[in-house]
């Protein structure tokens, strides 16, 4: 097959033209020696190409199957049972339910309800896996991620608590693999989409993670909208920050930051967010996302709030947090049964798809848009992510002729606004 662009232009593209979710698959997939995430002159984290580095078209061909910019897929529909459910948007399901952590202080530190940390301690506890692989907050740049590998409850907690930064957890992700021992993954749903598309090729993945889990994701704060909360609106210098707590410690909890001196800053989520959708700061990729749902996982979490934000008659520290789990999969099912049983999970009460349209309207109306806004993207001649099992057709016939064209033609206006550009990715100085 003959390309037009050399390897190299090949993988810089994804992030020129803002497909790049920091995964850290290009790290572990060339290896840090020629492709290492960096944090850019933008304050982007993306795969930087090292001086003198050579890559060939087989594997940019092999890369553009895996990478979450370029192919999405759910979860394998021979994970689900005979009696899973489908729906239009919310896709298949083995149930619906109300859950969170039964200890209360896992369930206060926690993001919401604390069942992510909860099955990941469980997990653990049970020996049915070695070590989870998620995130935390970095220990170099506060307000950003880093892959963080737990082996005791006290790493797993370590690691509660959403960030909305860049976080690429997947940089050493084929050594993880490489290891032989079973474990379990949490990450945003892209990070997941990953770890199915690898399964495609390898049959170490079905073998070995023993559990995909995420949070039903709406994205996170890109580099310039936590300079501007940061910087701007609270008037700090970003050298003086040591930590960077973005929510728990009550449902979502306050929004903290530490300083060398000793001051610490606490705002609430809808200061950081703002009070509405309209007001959110993305980068390009989530806002076209096909899968902020989790249908890559065996198991995701949702926020639990009437119309989608918190009430802010509320004080966020005094809502001990209730998630919605939307588990996918058999083995995501026997997962929570064993956890209950375990005495790590609460369960409530069974929901559905039109509960799940209350709390989640914003995931339902991208959902029914992506189709159309990838359709915008393809005629700038913009990359859009191929996918699989995530049912963009339907959804897009579902909506009437005038939204789908009045959604097309916004993503093409924010095209030529420079909206999914970026500059070629190089390291900062």
């Amino acid at each position: 097959m003959s390309h037009v662009l050399a390897p190299a232009q090949r993988l810089n593209r994804i992030s020129q033209d803002a497909m790049c979710t920091a995964c850290g698959l290009c790290q572990s997939f060339f290896g840090a020696e020629r492709v290492a995430m960096a944090i850019t002159s933008s304050g982007d984290l993306r795969p930087v190409i090292k001086p003198g580095a050579k890559l060939t078209h087989s594997e940019i061909d092999r890369l553009e199957q895996l990478c979450p910019g370029t192919r999405l897929e759910a979860l394998p529909e021979d994970f689900r049972s005979a009696q899973a459910a489908d729906d239009l948007i919310w896709g298949g399901y083995e149930a619906m339910q109300l859950a969170w952590a039964a200890n209360p202080n896992v369930r206060h530190q926690g993001s919401t309800g604390g069942v992510l940390s909860a099955l990941a301690l469980y997990l653990l506890a049970s020996g049915e896996v070695d070590f989870i692989l998620h995130a935390k907050a970095s220990e170099q740049e506060p307000s950003f991620g880093e892959r963080h590998i737990s082996r005791t409850p006290g790493q797993v907690m370590a690691g509660a608590g959403s960030r909305y930064a860049p976080t690429a957890i997947l940089v050493d992700v084929l050594a993880q693999l490489d290891k032989d021992r079973p474990f379990a993954v949490v990450g945003k749903p892209c990070d997941l989409s990953v770890i199915n598309n690898l399964a495609r090729e390898d049959e170490r993945v079905d073998r070995l993670v023993k559990a995909r889990l995420s949070p039903v994701c709406g994205g996170y704060m890109p580099p310039e909208g936590q300079a501007r909360f940061l910087q701007h609106d609270l008037g700090l210098d970003p050298k003086q920050i040591t930590a960077v707590r973005y929510r728990g410690f009550g449902c979502p909890g306050p929004t903290r930051i530490e300083l060398a001196d000793g001051r610490v800053i606490e705002k609430t989520y809808s200061d950081f967010w703002g009070q509405d959708e309209s007001q959110w700061a993305l980068p390009f990729r989530c806002k076209v996302c096909a899968d902020g749902i989790g249908e890559a996982c065996d198991i995701a979490a949702a926020d639990t709030w009437p119309g989608g934000s918190p009430d802010p008659k509320l004080p966020e520290d005094q809502d001990p947090g209730t998630n919605a789990l939307i588990i996918r999969s058999q083995r995501g099912m026997s997962l929570v049964q064993r956890a209950e049983a375990a005495g790590y999970l609460a369960l409530g009460a069974a929901v559905d798809p039109d509960f799940m349209d209350s709390v989640q309207p914003h995931q339902r109306n991208k959902k029914l848009a992506v189709a159309a806004r990838y359709r915008g993207l393809k005629s700038e001649g913009k990359t859009s992510p191929q996918t699989k099992g995530l049912r963009l057709e339907p959804l897009d016939r579902a909506l009437s002729s005038e939204e789908s064209q009045r959604q097309e033609d916004g993503t093409r206006q924010r095209v030529a606004l420079g909206k999914a550009s970026e500059a070629t990715p190089q390291a900062a100085s």
